[in-house]
Order: C-alpha cells, then structure tokens, then sequence
C-alpha cells in the first residue's frame, strides 16, 4: 500500500482533531496534490464510529509516523539506525514506492512542531490497549535501534505511553523485549525475581494472551506479523526465567 492510497482514500479517525490538522499540514506541503475525503458516521458528540478495517489501518500508520518523528528528534538529532529502523518497517509493509513516499511524510514531520499530549490522547480514543501497546513495541525500537535509549528518549517514550493509557508496567514490559539481562525477562513477564514458580507461570500465561497478534489481525496481516515478533519476546523472557530457575 503506497502512500497515495492514505491521502487519496477515508482515513476515518485520522482525519479529525490534531492528526488531521496534520495530515492537513502534510497536504498543503505538497505532498499529495489530491482530494481527502473521509466516511464515517457521527455519534453527536463530535467523535466517530463504524470505521471500516482499511481505515481503521490507515489511522493506525499514519499515527505511527506521527509518533515516530516524535521519538527520533527527541534528543535532538536524528541517528542512521533509527531512519533505518524505519525504512525497513516501511520496506516491509509499503515495498519500495510506498517506503519513499512516507520517508517523504516523515521528513516533513521531522520538521514540524505538534503537541505530543494531543495527539496521544486521539490516539487513546479510537484504539485499542493491543494495538496501542504494538504502536509503543515499534516506538520503543526506534529508541534501541542505536543500542541506547538516550534519557530524552526514554521520557518521550514515558509521556507516550502515560497519554495513551499505557500503564507503567506495560510500558516497562515493551522496554524490557528490547534487553537481554534476567532482570529484562521479570519485566517483560511483569514480575519480579521474588516471584514463585508458580507465578511465573501464570504471568507468562497472562503476557502471552495479553499480547497475541491475533488482538491486532484487524490492522491488517502485516501488522500481526510484526506482532508475533513482540510475542516471541515474551515466549524467550520465559524461557529465559526457566532456565535460570531450572524450571522444566
């Protein structure tokens, strides 16, 4: 899917409140030179509903990118890891002319200033805690595509995830799939090493339901792909805690 197909097609919840005052930005850039359009039914309140699977995806990417430039300009420099973090999600999931065209939405984000707590808070509104916490996984990746997440970072990635209802262990756990020490395996699993046996197991069991890419197949099947990736994470933190534990 290339980028035209976004601005050219119905967003649905994208297009309104402070992304769609940027997708608006990103029109009058000159980006696309096309009409947006967008279907969905009002409740009366000012929110939407009965968004269809391609738009509910869209919003879903385009939020994405929104967040993604705030993490990579949030210690002020943008890393050649983390651009090509980047192109290879884009790569994956657009091909070759769909990753250049959001490169170029990218770049124009990287330029522009929006509020974070805005954003996030619309972000909230119209997902679900699954596809909130894969949005947080790819984030958190950018932030360790260098090896390192900067102290600048790490409070981006904190005030994301505390706008988007993410919890503090939740967001912990994410973190944690990106290390390699046990105390990174408690994490992910949301325990500590004072935890029984016996709660290891149930923890495990309540990650591992908690974060099944089945929860996000509704964004599309290359987004459920890149979800078993997050769920592989917690199967080895388990695997992990067993081996140091020498539970069979």
């Amino acid at each position: 899917m290339g980028l035209g197909k976004w601005l050219m097609g119905a967003f649905g919840w994208a297009m309104f409140g402070p992304i769609g005052g940027i997708i608006a930005f990103l029109i009058g850039s000159g980006l696309e030179n096309t009409h947006v359009f967008v279907s969905g039914s009002s409740t009366g309140d000012g929110s939407f509903n009965s968004y269809s699977g391609t738009e509910q995806r869209n919003s879903f990417m385009i939020s994405l990118l929104v967040l993604s430039a705030a993490v990579m300009k949030a210690d002020g420099k943008v890393m050649r890891s983390e651009l090509d973090y980047v192109k290879k999600f884009l790569r994956d999931n657009f091909g070759e002319e769909g990753a250049a065209n959001a490169l170029n939405v990218l770049k124009e984000l990287l330029q522009k200033d929006y509020e974070l707590s805005e954003v996030c808070i619309q972000i909230r509104q119209f997902t679900n805690i699954s596809q909130r916490l894969q949005l947080f996984h790819y984030l958190a990746g950018i932030a360790k595509a260098d090896g390192v997440v900067s102290n600048a970072e790490l409070d981006v990635l904190k005030r994301i995830s505390q706008f988007m209802g993410i919890s503090d262990a939740d967001a912990d756990s994410v973190l944690g799939m990106f290390g390699t020490s046990i105390e990174d395996a408690y994490k992910v699993l949301e325990i500590t090493p004072e935890a029984t046996d016996d709660e290891v197991r149930k923890a495990y069991r309540k990650m591992a339901m908690k974060h099944h890419p089945d929860k996000v197949e509704s964004l599309g099947e290359d987004v459920r792909k890149a979800a078993e990736e997050k769920f592989n994470k917690i199967h080895e933190a388990y695997d992990q805690i067993k081996k140091e534990r020498g539970i069979q």
